[in-house]
């Protein structure tokens, strides 16, 4: 009986430490990940649109940058994906929206 107590005690005991270093390493990643959270926040300034570059559009809301871009992102807060801190003026990467046929341009009404 105590042989097998043994026996089962030495099989359990791999996968417990296994068990304990998870539990370690995850604490340690949590606490590297808080810490580099904390830095980096410290390190970068806000990106703030500069003022005469937000305009309202009424129905949308206010909206940063030039909205005849392709990668405008429509929004108030950044500009687009490829300059999010801008500016808009003389931008390399600027495509003009192409504009797309409609659903009901493509429409034949008969009589």
């Amino acid at each position: 009986m105590l042989r097998t107590l043994l026996l089962i005690s030495i099989g359990f005991l791999p996968s417990l430490l296994s068990l304990w270093v998870i539990c370690i390493t995850k604490k340690r990643t949590r606490a590297r990940t808080r810490q580099i959270a904390l830095n980096y926040s410290q390190m970068q300034p806000p990106i703030t649109p500069v003022e005469s570059d937000r305009y309202y559009l009424e129905g949308v809301g206010y909206l940063v940058g030039d909205i005849s871009c392709q990668f405008n992102a429509r929004s108030g807060y950044i500009r687009c994906a490829v300059n999010p801190s801008g500016p808009c003026k003389d931008c390399h990467y600027y495509e003009p929206k192409e504009l797309g046929i409609t659903a009901f341009s493509e429409l034949k009404i008969e009589n």
